[in-house]
C-alpha cells in the first residue's frame, strides 16, 4: 500500500484517486476551494459525475502541506492552465526526488511549454513523469475498461506508477517519451474542437474521419519535429486519445466545437461549455507549428475561426480546396 495524494478534485481527479483507492492504497485529495472539499467530505459524491459514490477511504483536505507531506506520489490533476501555480504552491513541502505525474493535457500559451515541464521548472527537485490516454473521467469513476500510458524518464519510475494504477478495468502500459505522450495528449485537443465544428455544420462521419485522420498526420508531424518519437502518435496518448476525445458525448472539445459550428461564437462557446482546453491550446499549436515549420492545415484554419472571427464553412472549403498532394511524404 501507497500513499499518494491527488492534487485537484475536478472529474478527473477524483476517477484516478478511486482507481488508486480500489486498489488499496491510502489516498489525499487536494482542493484549492474549501467549500468544494466540504461537499467532497460530506457527501462523497461529485455533481459532476453522477450516480458515482466515491470511496470513504479518501480523505479530502484544502491544505497543500498536508497533501503533499510523507506521500510517495503526488498526481498533479488540475486544469492546464493552473498547473504552473500550482506546482509553484507545492515548492515549499514536495522532497527531492519525490514522484510528481501530471496529468493534465496542454502547453502554456505563452512559454510553449508541456504540463511536465513547467512542472519541473518550479519543481526542480521532483522526478516529472506524466499519464495520458482515451479515458473519460465519467467512464473510469464507472470501472468501464480503460488503457492509458504512463511516460518517465527511466523504466523503473514507469513501472512504478503502472504498479499502482493497474487494475483488472485500468491497464496502464509505460514508455519513455514523455514529450510525444504530452504532445499527442494537448494537440489532439485542437483536432477535437475542430471535429465538434464539422458536426455543428452537418457534415458527416466521412468528414470527422478525414479530419482525425489528417489530424494524427499533423500532430506527428509536429511532435517528431519537436523530438517526440513517431510510434508514440499511432498509440494510446495518439490516435487512441484522439478517436475518443473527437468522438465522446463526453469530449467538452467537441461540444464546445459544435456549438460554434452552428453559429455560436468561440468565447460563448467555451464559456457555456466549461474548461475547453483545445482552444487554450489551439493558440500555442499553432506558434509551434511557425517555429518549427511544420504544415498543420487544420490547426491553422481552427486558429483562424477561434481567434481571427473566419467562418466555419469557408474554413472546411478552405481545407477542402488545397493543392493536391500525395498523403505520404515520401511518395
Amino acid at each position: 500500500m501507497a500513499k499518494v495524494s491527488i492534487i485537484g478534485t475536478g472529474t478527473w481527479g477524483i476517477a484516478l484517486g478511486m482507481v488508486l483507492a480500489q486498489n488499496g492504497h491510502e489516498v489525499t485529495a487536494w482542493s484549492a476551494l474549501p467549500k468544494e472539499i466540504e461537499a467532497l467530505r460530506e457527501s462523497y459524491t461529485c455533481k459532476n459525475l453522477p450516480g458515482v459514490e466515491i470511496p470513504r477511504s479518501i480523505v479530502f483536505t484544502a491544505d497543500l502541506q498536508e497533501a503533499c507531506t510523507d506521500k510517495e506520489m503526488l498526481v498533479l490533476s488540475v486544469p492546464s492552465v493552473f498547473t504552473r501555480g500550482v506546482a509553484k504552491q507545492m515548492n515549499p513541502f514536495v522532497k527531492e526526488g519525490q514522484l510528481i505525474v501530471s496529468v493534465a493535457k496542454g502547453i502554456e500559451e505563452k512559454t510553449l511549454m508541456t504540463m511536465s515541464q513547467q512542472i519541473e521548472e518550479e519543481l526542480p527537485m521532483a522526478n516529472v513523469a506524466v499519464l495520458s490516454g482515451p479515458s473519460h473521467a465519467e467512464e473510469v469513476s464507472r470501472g468501464i475498461p480503460t488503457t492509458v500510458v504512463a511516460g518517465a524518464k527511466d523504466r523503473q519510475t514507469a513501472e512504478h506508477i503502472q504498479n499502482l494504477f493497474m487494475s483488472s478495468v485500468f491497464r496502464v502500459y509505460t514508455s519513455p517519451d514523455i514529450l510525444g505522450i504530452e504532445l499527442g495528449g494537448a494537440l489532439k485537443n485542437v483536432i477535437a474542437l475542430a471535429a465538434g465544428v464539422s458536426d455543428g455544420l452537418g457534415c458527416g462521419d466521412n468528414t470527422k474521419a478525414a479530419l482525425m485522420t489528417r489530424g494524427i498526420a499533423e500532430i506527428t508531424r509536429l511532435g517528431v519535429a519537436m523530438g517526440g518519437k513517431p510510434e508514440t502518435f499511432g498509440g494510446l496518448s495518439g490516435i487512441g486519445d484522439l478517436i475518443v476525445t473527437c468522438c465522446s458525448i463526453h469530449s467538452r472539445n467537441r461540444r464546445a466545437g459544435i456549438l460554434i459550428g452552428e453559429g455560436t461564437s468561440p468565447e460563448d462557446a467555451v464559456k457555456q461549455v466549461g474548461t475547453v482546453e483545445g482552444y487554450y491550446c489551439c493558440h500555442a499549436a499553432w506558434a509551434l507549428a511557425q517555429k518549427h515549420g511544420v504544415s498543420m492545415p487544420i490547426t491553422e484554419q481552427l486558429y483562424h475561426i477561434l481567434f481571427d472571427g473566419a467562418d466555419p464553412k469557408q474554413a472546411l472549403d478552405n481545407l477542402m480546396s488545397r493543392p493536391k498532394k500525395h498523403e505520404y511524404e515520401k511518395f
